[in-house]
């Protein structure tokens, strides 16, 4: 039965977006199906296959160590802040990892690793899909980066950027999870193997939906030899690593103050819908429980998925998973599995005016471009973590 909601799901998905479809005769099926089958391979290969859960486990195993490695600087810096026996400061437990993985990727970037693995990872992505190097490029980069971030690597190129293309950075951005933000995740209670499986299934994803919902019609402009900007402005590493931890610390402030003003906004909401027997999250979970049903989940586990959606569109991801965490003890492993990987990714409203503002910056010239596609691009990006939660859902079931 959970397998034929699942295809139900897939179509359901699928036909949404080609409703969503800025030219719905131009959608290239071929690719989509391709695209499908590849995705359905690495879900098959991560998820079943034991050589790919091994390296699941062992990448898991290696991020768990470089994060604790960071406690260190914390409880140097924090003292009895950051021992959650004695107190707990949210911020500091929680959102500080997020300084030293930001440092790390900082210097991964300088020293081009990042750029090398997104170069040739995105080279046989474009082959294999069809699709350009710059949004083959970026869809990679996203795994790695924010939805803020990966354009840098290609700035030089955004002014020539077909519509589609744009499209694919900013749906990947939407749908992505940064590697300098997983530690942060993983401290809510949220198993890296989890966040890991659905990283991996972002560039795919991110081109198959945005295919969909923004075909290539323009003429593609042509740019030979493209390069990698693997090394930003940082003078040498170790300015590359202040700079990281520099901006972890901003992250870390501007998710803190979002989460302060957003659940607060949320109390005074349900204060007001109170007044009717209502609040927010029933609201959400009705609203949004389809798709719950759809991933073939069980009774309330399908308001609770519901709900979380709703939390992550409209709200943001660390909600989200705040939220998930307190339930994933009473979820088995599909059910935890599965509503985790459907919650990650940027894609939530208050994204949208942070890509308008970053990319914007990085090219002008397309800024009203960005501005008029970042919407779709944002349920865009929804679908990229639900297609891929339904892809791990059927893959379970084998």
């Amino acid at each position: 039965m959970n397998f034929v909601l699942n295809l139900i799901g897939i179509i359901v998905v699928l036909t949404i977006c080609w409703l969503f479809s800025r030219n719905r005769h131009a959608v290239n099926w071929k690719m989509i199906v391709k695209a499908l089958l590849i995705e359905f391979i690495i879900a098959f290969f991560v998820v079943k296959i034991p050589f790919g859960k091994k390296i699941i486990t062992l990448i898991s195993n290696g991020l768990t160590l470089l994060i604790n490695c960071g406690s260190e600087g914390l409880s140097f810096v924090f003292g009895d802040l950051y021992d959650s026996s004695k107190l707990s400061v949210f911020i500091i437990q929680s959102l500080g990892t997020i300084i030293f993985i930001s440092a790390l990727v900082g210097a991964l970037y300088y020293l081009g690793v990042i750029g090398f693995i997104v170069k040739w990872v995105g080279k046989a992505i474009g082959k294999l899909m069809g699709t350009t190097e710059v949004e083959s490029f970026v869809a990679v980069a996203n795994m790695f980066l924010g939805h803020t971030d990966s354009p840098i690597l290609v700035s030089k190129y955004l002014k020539y950027l077909t519509e589609s293309e744009i499209f694919v950075i900013l749906v990947s951005g939407m749908g992505s999870i940064s590697a300098s933000i997983l530690g942060g995740y993983q401290a809510l209670g949220i198993p890296m193997e989890y966040l890991l499986i659905a990283s991996a299934m972002v560039p795919i994803g991110s081109i198959l939906i945005s295919k969909i919902i923004y075909p290539q019609t323009e003429q593609i402009h042509s740019i030979s030899d493209v390069k990698i900007e693997s090394k930003g402005t940082n003078s040498n590493v170790i300015d590359a690593l202040a700079e990281g931890a520099s901006t972890g610390m901003q992250i870390v402030i501007s998710i803190g103050a979002t989460l302060v003003g957003f659940i607060g906004a949320v109390a005074v909401i349900n204060l007001f819908l109170g007044l009717f027997n209502l609040n927010l999250e029933q609201i959400f979970g009705y609203l949004f429980a389809p798709f719950g049903f759809l991933l073939g989940l069980d009774g309330k586990e399908i308001l609770l998925e519901g709900t979380l959606l709703g939390n992550k569109l409209i709200l943001n991801e660390f909600i989200a998973f705040s939220e998930l965490s307190t339930h994933l003890g009473e979820l088995d492993a599909r059910s935890g599995m599965i509503c985790a990987i459907s919650l990650c990714g940027f894609a939530n409203l208050s994204s949208m005016g942070m890509c308008i503002g970053s990319i914007g910056v990085l090219c002008p010239e397309k800024r009203s471009v960005i501005s008029r596609l970042v919407f779709p691009a944002m349920v865009g990006g929804v679908f990229v973590s639900i297609l891929s939660a339904l892809l791990v859902s059927i893959v379970f079931l084998f």
